[in-house]
């Protein structure tokens, strides 16, 4: 009797591991070609010290060959020829290009505490609008609350002068680090925020100072 139970619970658990396997899968197969591009970046500037441009490149390209070979299965199974190189020039190429471009030149008003917020958009990191560009894919309530800061920002604010803050410009010309705002967006929606960001590869720390925000970080080299 013990062996029968043992075994209808290994059946049971084996029929819920192949349901969650079956509901994960298209969640895979959709955000693969963001992670490549967001976490083939950051890995390749934060670890191998590639420039950010080229870094960026090189997983964008990764990305459109991700990208083409979904095309290409895709058109193997409905028309049994496999144009990898023709999906790859004319419909993933234009694609990644489309998005990094809107990605690094834009933020919309929505997802900017205020205009002069937007305005520093193109003073960030261009790894860091890359991941705020992809989280806002699956994110429409995404708010940027802070980016750049100077010495009289903190004093405006009433907080201490942080000279090392990666608000700041860095030496590499680019400020490093942008708040996200998450009074009221819940629990669960703020710890999956923070844990997109770690796995792409960034610092993260939630803490207030002139109100509750997360804290991103990209890693100088």
């Amino acid at each position: 009797m013990t062996a029968l139970f043992a075994s209808l619970r290994t059946v049971r658990w084996a029929s819920w591991l192949g349901l969650v396997l079956r509901l994960a899968a298209p969640v895979v197969v959709i955000a693969l070609p963001f992670v490549v591009l967001v976490r083939g970046a950051v890995l390749l500037y934060t670890s191998a010290h590639w420039p950010a441009w080229l870094a960026l490149i090189a997983s964008g390209l990764a990305m459109i060959g991700v990208v083409a070979l979904y095309g290409a299965v895709a058109s193997h199974k409905f028309t049994g020829r496999v144009r990898f190189v023709w999906i790859a020039r004319w419909v993933a190429l234009p694609l990644v290009a489309g998005f990094l471009i809107r990605g690094l030149i834009y933020l919309d008003r929505s997802h900017a505490q205020s205009e002069s917020i937007r305005g520093e958009y193109r003073d960030t990191h261009p790894l860091l609008r890359l991941a705020l560009a992809t989280l806002d894919l699956a994110d429409d309530r995404l708010v940027v609350t802070d980016m750049s800061r100077t010495a009289a920002d903190y004093t405006r604010m009433g907080l201490p002068v942080l000279p090392n803050t990666m608000h700041g410009v860095q030496r590499d010309g680019w400020v490093h680090a942008v708040d996200i705002h998450t009074a009221g967006r819940g629990f669960v929606v703020n710890l999956l925020v923070e844990g997109y960001f770690r796995l792409m590869g960034f610092r993260t720390r939630r803490h207030v100072g002139t109100a509750d925000h997360l804290h991103v970080e990209l890693p100088l080299h």
